[in-house]
């Protein structure tokens, strides 16, 4: 009869992720989403998290987005940082960019030691170097004290335009340019690998450029905004007339989302970055009837740490 400890030892080595008796190799975790925040706009949230969004492909990190507690979230989710290998930044407004570079900072600190590239629009390369003039104290001390690599070596930056962006491994990234005013330079994001596909909106009015994008996709994660509550949320605002302006030009209602998704003919819609995102009497049936009434196939309301097997 096996002793408790025999028991436990055997059971450890079943375990997903863990090396296998047979042959020592370590199995790669299945490909999937995470939604590591989902709140929308750059007001910190009880609710919601900053917008970031993972996907994990093939063993390899990649973050659509990072919002501030990027690195935490993914944390939380028990995603790998030392396998970080792309940032894809949608544009440059302080919700979706505050920890590009932060993100592969801490995931350094810890047990990253391959090359990451932050991928965004123009701009980015000035911010990477206010960034690491930020930084160079903590990057030289760590390097002399602790032996780590140089992680200005490691860190490749590409300023964007739209077109194929990767293509590697099996994966093919595709930008398309979307309408986010003021910005002239906000971008959309398609993954193409395995016979998979997956559309990360970013931020957006409705436009042909994101539908084309996503025609035919299995997954279009969207942004998605709930008018009912929107003068609610803007009410005590000093500039709330031209605030609601603003979100009716630059943002899509989940109304909208349902449509997009519907005309692309997408299998699955993942609502995201919520406005508002947080307000709790906003039930998760809202997002989805909202959706629902433009879009007959899956609607899946995020929350944060939620995760979607691809």
């Amino acid at each position: 009869m096996l002793s408790r400890r025999q028991i436990l030892a055997l059971a450890a080595l079943a375990a997903p992720g863990r090396l296998t008796a047979q042959t020592g190799a370590q199995s790669t975790p299945p490909d999937r989403l995470v939604l590591l925040g989902t709140g929308g706009g750059p007001t910190p949230k009880a609710l919601r998290a900053a917008p970031a969004t993972a996907l994990l492909i093939g063993g390899r990190l990649h973050l659509a987005d990072a919002g501030n507690g990027a690195a935490r979230q993914a944390a939380l989710a028990g995603l790998p940082l030392k396998n970080l290998a792309h940032v894809w930044i949608s544009h440059l407004h302080n919700d979706h960019v505050a920890d590009a570079f932060t993100l592969p900072w801490l995931a350094w600190s810890g047990a990253l030691t391959t090359p990451v590239t932050v991928h965004g629009p123009p701009g980015l390369i000035a911010m990477r170097a206010g960034w690491e003039a930020f930084a160079r104290a903590d990057i030289e001390t760590r390097m002399a004290d602790e032996g780590r690599p140089d992680l200005r070596r490691l860190l490749g930056v590409q300023e964007i335009q739209p077109g194929v962006l990767l293509n590697e491994n099996g994966l093919t990234v595709t930008a398309a340019r979307v309408q986010h005013p003021p910005l002239t330079n906000s971008f959309a994001f398609r993954f193409d690998w395995a016979g998979k596909s997956l559309v990360y909106s970013g931020d957006t009015a409705p436009c042909p450029a994101l539908t084309s994008l996503a025609l035919g996709a299995d997954t279009l994660v969207h942004e998605a905004m709930y008018l009912p509550a929107l003068d609610r949320l803007i009410a005590s605002e000093s500039n709330a007339p031209t605030l609601r302006a603003h979100l009716l030009a630059s943002h899509t209602t989940a109304e909208q989302a349902g449509q997009t998704a519907t005309a692309a003919g997408v299998k699955r819609l993942v609502l995201t970055h919520f406005v508002p995102g947080g307000d709790p009497s906003i039930r998760d049936e809202d997002w989805r009837a909202a959706a629902a009434a433009h879009f007959a196939g899956e609607i899946v309301v995020g929350r944060d740490l939620l995760a979607v097997e691809l």
